[in-house]
């Protein structure tokens, strides 16, 4: 398939540029791969869609304040967005500046932070912040919140607290997990009481999910790489769901990966690696049987990946209506709850 396949309009008036009032007020498409019929219903309907044994699966990657501005030595102002944290005081990155910053230059941050450019890596650059024995405690203190490119405004206290799952625990994602905003802690009890089984799955989310597919011919892309690991307990969890006869839901398309991901061998494996996996249609989901999601941008991988999931005509039909309907959309928008089509 080619990139132009997965193009659609959006009014811009679409584009979520604040979450709801609360976590669960969004509302929910529900998408049935199989027969394609569409539903309009809340989020807070969502407990009526799952049952006692089914196993949803989150991610519990907490977003770390991986944007920081500053200047070069040479005055020009810079902006770093932080891909991945390497060590107590390195960390590759993003860098937009009028000049590309050279090899030993130094970039004075937000609040006094220092940083050494030690080389490039493909599209990042590689860092090393001066006098820092904790880069993850000096983003906190210096950075801001990576809010995604199509949200207008400046992160602020408000975005600290909702651009962040309520289940977050493990620091390392530059972008959320943004299916499972949705999600309060009175939800997760109500679930749980209901005797759906909550487990987890870490992955996390690097920059490059933002970033353009730049290529017609599909075969062509190449997927950026993003950490994951998956607990023996999910694992169990898993297996315990299937043999009751409960299904497999996965809570947003980075969960999905990682758990079709861990299982590209067969057999789904506990343990830690590094995916690439770029799902398009015609692959053969091997673990997850329900996806929710938020609505994805046109010609994006998560796109493909749902089109995959649910059906391309459905997919399209789908959104659609979201447009029609004036569903929001993007990171801070509504959610869509697919049952996986045929394969």
């Amino acid at each position: 398939m080619k990139l132009s396949d997965f193009d659609y309009e959006l009014p811009p008036a679409l584009i979520a540029q604040h979450p709801a009032v609360e976590r669960a007020a969004s509302r929910l498409l529900h998408l049935d791969g199989r027969s394609g019929e569409l539903a309009d219903r809340q989020f807070r309907d969502l407990p009526n869609l799952l049952k006692a044994g089914d196993v949803l699966v989150m991610n519990d990657t907490r977003v770390i304040k991986a944007r920081l501005t500053g200047r070069k030595e040479t005055g020009g102002q810079v902006e770093v967005l932080v891909e991945r944290v390497l060590d107590h005081d390195r960390a590759l990155v993003q860098v937009r500046a009028s000049k590309t910053p050279r090899a030993g230059s130094r970039l004075l941050l937000s609040h006094g932070a220092i940083a050494q450019v030690l080389g490039r890596a493909g599209e990042f650059f590689e860092l090393r912040f001066l006098d820092c024995t904790d880069v993850l405690a000096l983003l906190e203190r210096a950075g801001s919140a990576p809010l995604p490119p199509y949200i207008t405004h400046a992160a602020d206290t408000d975005d600290d607290a909702r651009y962040q799952t309520v289940y977050a625990r493990t620091p390392g994602a530059v972008a959320a997990p943004t299916a499972g905003l949705h999600f309060d802690d009175a939800m997760l009890a109500t679930l749980k009481a209901n005797g759906v089984t909550i487990a987890w799955v870490t992955l996390h989310v690097g920059a490059g999910t933002f970033q353009p597919v730049r290529v017609e011919n599909l075969d062509e892309h190449t997927m950026h790489a993003e950490w994951y690991a998956l607990p023996q307990a999910t694992v169990d969890a898993i297996a315990h769901a299937r043999a009751a006869g409960g299904r497999v839901v996965a809570v947003g398309t980075t969960s999905l990966r990682a758990l079709e991901s861990a299982a590209a061998a067969g057999a789904l494996q506990s343990g830690s690696a590094e995916t690439r996996l770029f799902i398009l249609p015609g692959y053969r989901f091997r673990v997850v049987d329900r996806l929710l999601t938020n609505f994805h941008l046109p010609r994006s991988t998560l796109l493909m990946l749902v089109s995959a999931f649910a059906g391309v005509d459905n997919i399209r039909r789908a959104y659609a209506h979201a447009v029609a309907q004036r569903y929001r959309f993007f990171s801070y928008g509504d959610a869509m709850m697919i049952e996986r089509g045929d394969q």
